[in-house]
């Protein structure tokens, strides 16, 4: 029992000392964290007010300024998309002028999709780097254009890597397959027949009911024969 106690009264003891020596170096100490704290307050406030008097009041202003572009790039106006008609603001205007807010991040993909419709294959890769989203339809579809560019320009494993990517970020019975038969016809035009048949045996394992998978059976075939 004497033992109990006595095990009991070091635990006390640890616990206290631990204790003083908390408060001790808090006193010793007392300057600087305060400073710490006082500048993560500052930090802290400083981005709050940069969210909501700085980046908001664009975010808004910038949404507003590209409805026209919207509207010309759904015509297929590109040009006039892509610069504006004088009045108003094109996608490389809201880029220039709004960069720190969502809306110059998507005018990015407009600005992509729009070269490339244009044949300006380089530009048009440049402005889709510059593009970031995790939405399941909009981020695989501009990784796929960038492919769709590099296979423009001759590059074909930068075409390929991107298909693959695209179709693997998709992961969807609608884009997935696109991407993975966009690739697998490169790889017949490369020659290269052996890898065109796993990415089309994958369209019929893992996406037969799609569009693509409905009519892969031929493309198997075809590869079949020349390999």
């Amino acid at each position: 029992m004497a033992k109990g106690k006595n095990q009991n009264r070091e635990v006390v003891d640890d616990v206290e000392n631990a204790l003083t020596r908390t408060e001790q170096y808090i006193e010793e100490n007392q300057k600087s964290l305060m400073i710490i704290v006082a500048a993560i307050i500052v930090i802290v406030g400083g981005y709050l007010g940069y969210q909501r008097f700085l980046v908001a009041p664009q975010e808004k202003e910038a949404s507003a300024q590209m409805f026209m572009a919207e509207r010309y790039f759904e015509q297929d106006s590109f040009r006039l998309a892509l610069n504006g008609d004088g009045m108003n603001y094109g996608f490389l205007d809201i880029i220039d002028e709004y960069s720190i807010t969502k809306s110059a991040n998507l005018a990015s993909y407009y600005a992509g999709i729009s070269f490339l419709n244009l044949g300006e294959y380089k530009d048009a890769i440049d402005y889709l780097k510059d593009f970031d989203s995790t939405d399941e339809m909009v981020g695989p579809v501009s990784i796929g254009a960038m492919g769709d560019a590099h296979a423009e320009l001759g590059e074909y494993d930068k075409a390929l890597s991107m298909y693959k990517k695209a179709a693997s970020k998709a992961s969807n019975e609608f884009l997935s397959p696109i991407y993975l038969m966009k690739a697998g016809i490169l790889y017949e035009q490369n020659g290269e027949y052996d890898k065109a048949l796993e990415v089309y045996q994958e369209i019929e394992k893992e996406y037969k009911e799609s569009r693509e998978g409905r009519q892969i059976e031929k493309y198997i075939a075809r590869v079949k024969q020349m390999s």
